[in-house]
């Protein structure tokens, strides 16, 4: 593995790691109707477990209220049941043909709540980003040591490798700055 390959392999796992961390602070409640809320429930449906975006179409009539309309009707008590089972807090309204989600304003202890979660989820990304690390440094060595990379192609890897690293945990600051601002805002 040359040089390059190494780059492009660690780049690729840090992008991955941003794309998780803004995946995971979408799914966070803000207030707002997000199809990002409950899309990624997993709902037994079939004797198997689906996401609901793979049983359901959801729409956002208004910035309150998000429907979920499945494309079996069958399968609308174990959707309902996969909400009200969740961390999410919504209550579920069937009404036989869809369900509505209505989604409260979120009182001040709950945003400090999730304003909590939201640095959970950014220190977790930086683990994923100091992983991501450790095991491009453990190839870049292997291919110092097999003959593929000279010690200064191994050298100027570990430098072009920090300053991605350093950009990614700019990034992920910078997410989760965002995500916590939008959180505060009433």
């Amino acid at each position: 593995m040359n040089f390059s390959e190494l780059l492009a392999a660690a780049d690729t796992q840090l992008k991955k790691s941003i794309e998780h961390l803004c995946t995971e602070l979408a799914s966070l409640q803000v207030g707002r109707a997000s199809a990002s809320l409950v899309e990624g429930l997993n709902i037994e449906v079939y004797g198997t477990q689906q996401p609901l975006r793979n049983v359901a179409n959801i729409s956002i009539p208004d910035p309150k209220t998000l429907f979920i309309e499945p494309w079996d009707k069958a399968s609308l008590t174990a959707i309902e049941k996969a909400i009200r089972d969740s961390s999410l807090g919504l209550n579920p309204n069937n009404d036989g043909l869809r369900i509505a989600l209505n989604i409260p304003p979120l009182t001040e202890e709950r945003r400090l709540e999730l304003t909590k979660l939201v640095g959970e989820f950014a220190e977790s990304g930086k683990i994923s980003v100091r992983r991501v690390r450790e095991d491009a440094r453990k190839k870049a060595k292997a291919a110092k040591e097999s003959d593929e990379i000279s010690e200064d192609e191994e050298k100027l890897f570990d430098k072009k490798l920090q300053e991605k690293v350093d950009a990614v945990n700019a990034e992920i600051e910078k997410h989760a700055k965002q995500k916590e601002s939008e959180m505060l805002k009433i």
